[in-house]
């Protein structure tokens, strides 16, 4: 009896062990959408940039949360004329052109200010349609849309899964700015 409660304890807790880990499935999902934004340049833009030691790097404590909230922008800068035709936020999270001004998103799994209520489904959409969640307005640039569109659907299925993985940051990033009216 002695040796017998130790071992149902043991055996108890292993199980409990066992349920509480993600499938083998699930992990090398998560782990496949790691290596898709860590090698796709993801944090390029939705890791804001801090300065550091040695010049810009990204600030891992903003993981993939975007363009940061309490960033104030000034407004709107005269875009070069000739072939430089866009701008860029010292953060690389806001890009003013043509098109107006853009922020990057908050990729991380905050239900209010990420894509924490966002299905997997409505992922894969945007990346398909270039359209905010498969349906709404169009994605900006710089969003290469047109080269992430050409992943498959099992490579956005991943991204998401190990998006949804990550600690959600709230982090309300402004809406874009739509251009200025064309002087007449």
């Amino acid at each position: 009896m002695k040796v017998l409660i130790p071992l149902l304890t043991l055996l108890s807790a292993l199980a409990q062990t066992c349920q509480a880990a993600e499938p083998p499935a699930q992990r090398d999902r998560v782990e496949r959408g790691r290596y898709i934004v860590h090698t796709s340049a993801c944090m390029d833009c939705h890791t804001p940039l801090k300065l550091g030691p040695n010049g810009p790097e990204p600030d891992m404590s903003r993981l993939l949360s975007g363009h940061p909230q309490g960033m104030v922008m000034t407004p709107l800068p005269k875009l070069p004329e000739g072939p430089w035709n866009m701008v860029g936020a010292a953060t690389l999270t806001a890009w003013a052109g043509p098109w107006g001004v853009s922020f990057t998103a908050n990729l991380t799994p905050d239900p209010e200010t990420g894509l924490g209520r966002w299905s997997e489904q409505d992922f894969v959409q945007t990346f398909r349609t270039g359209r905010h969640l498969g349906r709404g307005r169009e994605v900006l640039p710089p969003m290469p849309i047109a080269v992430y569109n050409q992943m498959t659907d099992d490579d956005l299925k991943a991204v998401f899964a190990y998006l949804k993985s990550l600690p959600p940051i709230r982090n309300k990033v402004p809406e874009p700015i739509a251009p200025p009216a064309p002087a007449k």
